[in-house]
């Protein structure tokens, strides 16, 4: 689809710095709100979700219904259903038969549903960001510099507010990175690196959770193929599965969201610490699928044909003059250190926000908690020192204030209704008040005696 020039003498009401999922279906449910005049911008030529993951067999960890739109508006054009009735794959999924979407079909389903949408632009990366206040409130604006990646041509627009969506970057330590790009790498580029893998001789896994558990998985399928050794080692106390349960499900509801975000910040952080195998563990389904392959692999008295270590944390990486590496680990309960040789070493560390560079250019202007995080309203504003200052809407940034739902798609249609009916000051998209069985904070009224 062909989309016009952006119009740098518009005072846009709203502009989207990041096009994840997450402004993507920001984008999306604002389409038909004529009244708001929305631009998206994203320095990536085209949507991209999470490339050197999209393997083969892998879904997302949440139902359909975790699309852009369905769970704010589930007659809206850019549904994953509609989705599939333009790509013709209507009764394929439908034989499919599965609740989980395939990850490369979301991905797929993402980019087309920006190619749709006028407002999304791409291969526009913003380089800096400017307040400016007018003696008549109602007419102050931000001043975004945005450079074309094409044609390195600058442009300046303007815009009412601001929604920042950049979301995550891969963590990993510069001092393991400067060895070797292409022998030590964060899962994040694990398909980009795939036949750099299939060389190796010895290849090594470090960290936990569903990333390094399906490229251990995909390796240890190709392993006959290939003949390397494998290793996997994670400082977790165990290769636990996340909680899938229903009741456990719960949590990542707007019911829960609300509570959380009602308590003081140092029970947030207090609970939140407690609550990893929520978000943090591995599908029940994945460690099946590894399990069963290692017990089909040692039929017959076969020697195990990987090693899967707990408890066990990646010290330090040395580069060896035969040209491999030396990776010193230590047994974090045994404190016994040891030393492991590898060709590759794929360091599966997570992910960490991109807030704190975004919003450098406000400086003293954000409000910040004890620990230097930026304070988030309850509608997802970030809190400034100044009613004066034009509304900053934080998408997948909120940890911290609003609890382990902020990074889960499930939760995207509702954080983006909740924003639009800011934005708008009235009720676009109607927020339900209870979605759940169970209650998360008392519903007992206490009486003067208690009080």
């Amino acid at each position: 689809m062909s989309k016009q020039s952006i119009n740098t003498n518009t005072i846009y009401d709203v502009i989207g710095v990041g096009l994840g999922p997450f402004n993507l279906g920001l984008a999306a449910l604002l389409d038909p709100i004529t009244e708001v005049n929305a631009l998206f911008l994203e320095q990536k030529e085209q949507f991209a979700w999470h490339p050197g993951l999209l393997l083969e067999n892998t879904t997302l960890q949440v139902p359909f219904f975790a699309d852009l739109v369905t769970m704010a508006n589930p007659t809206s054009p850019y549904s994953y259903l509609n989705y599939l009735k333009h790509q013709k794959r209507l009764y394929h999924f439908y034989f499919l038969e599965r609740f989980h979407v395939p990850r490369k079909e979301f991905s797929h389903y993402c980019h087309w549903v920006s190619e749709q949408l006028e407002s999304c632009r791409f291969g526009k990366q913003v380089v800096g960001i400017e307040f400016h206040q007018q003696d008549d409130p109602t007419q102050n604006y931000y001043e975004i510099c945005v450079r074309d990646t094409s044609s390195e041509q600058m442009e300046l627009l303007r815009c009412k507010h601001l929604v920042l969506g950049v979301g995550t970057s891969p963590v990993l330590d510069k001092k393991f990175s400067l060895l070797s790009e292409q022998d030590i790498f964060h899962s994040s580029q694990f398909l980009e690196r795939l036949d750099r893998c299939r060389e190796a001789h010895r290849i090594t896994v470090v960290g936990s959770g569903q990333s390094a558990a399906e490229v251990f998985l995909t390796l240890l399928q190709d392993q006959t193929n290939y003949g390397y050794d494998l290793n996997w080692y994670t400082r977790s106390t165990g290769f636990f599965p996340m909680e899938y349960s229903k009741l456990g499900l719960e949590h990542f509801s707007p019911d829960y969201t609300r509570y959380f975000y009602s308590l003081p910040q140092d029970k947030r952080d207090e609970r939140r610490s407690k609550q990893d195998l929520l978000y943090k563990g591995i599908s029940a389904t994945t460690i099946a699928d590894i399990y069963d392959l290692l017990y089909e692999r040692t039929v017959g008295g076969q020697a195990i044909p990987a090693t899967l270590q707990a408890m066990t944390s990646l010290q330090s990486i040395q580069s060896m003059p035969d040209g491999t590496y030396e990776l010193t680990l230590t047994h974090t309960e045994q404190q016994i250190s040891f030393t492991h040789q590898s060709d590759v070493i794929i360091l599966a560390t997570g992910y960490a926000s991109q807030v704190d560079q975004l919003l450098q250019p406000f400086g003293e202007y954000i409000q910040r908690d004890e620990k230097q995080r930026p304070i988030i309203q309850e509608d997802y504003q970030i809190a400034t020192q100044g009613s004066q200052y034009n509304r900053i809407y934080l998408q997948n940034g909120e940890l911290h204030s609003h609890g382990i739902g902020a990074p889960d798609l499930g939760l995207g249609a509702y954080r983006n209704s909740i924003i639009i009916n800011s934005l708008c000051d009235s009720e676009v998209y109607p927020v339900q008040e209870r979605n759940v069985f169970q209650h998360f904070g008392t519903t007992k009224v206490p009486t003067l005696a208690q009080m």
